[in-house]
């Protein structure tokens, strides 16, 4: 039962739309109906702005570590990987309850599960999506290859658990990235402007 609660409180953890509520609560603005329509920070930083981004951002990650930490603090590690649940928060930050299924791209949520998970590859692969970033000014691109980085730097752990839920959270964010990939081939992807 214990083990039940812990993958609904990670769902709907998951599940809270950070950007559908600093947008509405701080601005008035629902930021699905402007930008990319997305829920996500990024959306968030083009419609709102660079405090409104880092605030969704900061929660969507949040979410995914407060949600792999359940395991221990309810004292299930023995039978509950960490890594699992933070794939259900994902799940939840993607198709959330609370905005009709439509939710963010993956990115931020399976972040805050490594920052629970793996401090230092999480650390590394922020510095990775910031240096591509910079040279790039795609913050999609430079997404799904921090996402390979962090593949790459998970093999060199020998954890299999982390390999696998690593490679898995990084095809689905690649998968999430549909339409980006299709602009980014025909030219037309958005760039960042501060960069």
């Amino acid at each position: 039962m214990i083990i039940v609660i812990i993958f609904v409180l990670a769902y709907l953890l998951g599940s809270i739309p950070s950007g559908l509520i600093v947008g509405k609560v701080g601005y008035g603005i629902d930021i699905r109906e402007h930008g990319s329509g997305n829920l996500g920070g990024t959306n968030t930083f083009r419609t709102l702005g660079i405090k409104a981004g880092l605030i969704v951002t900061s929660a969507d990650i949040l979410k995914g570590t407060l949600a792999a930490s359940l395991p221990v603090l309810f004292g299930q590690t023995d039978v509950l990987h960490p890594l699992l649940v933070g794939i259900v928060a994902v799940l939840g930050h993607t198709y959330p309850v609370f905005a009709k299924f439509k939710g963010g791209k993956a990115v931020a949520t399976s972040a805050g599960v490594l920052l629970f998970y793996s401090p230092l590859l999480f650390i590394t692969m922020i510095a990775f999506f910031f240096l591509v970033l910079y040279l790039c000014k795609m913050v999609s691109l430079s997404s799904m290859l921090a996402g390979v980085y962090s593949v790459i730097f998970s093999l060199f752990t020998k954890d299999v658990p982390l390999i696998l839920v690593v490679s898995a959270l990084t095809l689905f964010v690649i998968y999430r990235h549909r339409s980006n990939i299709k602009r980014i081939m025909d030219k037309t992807e958005p760039k960042v402007k501060w960069l």
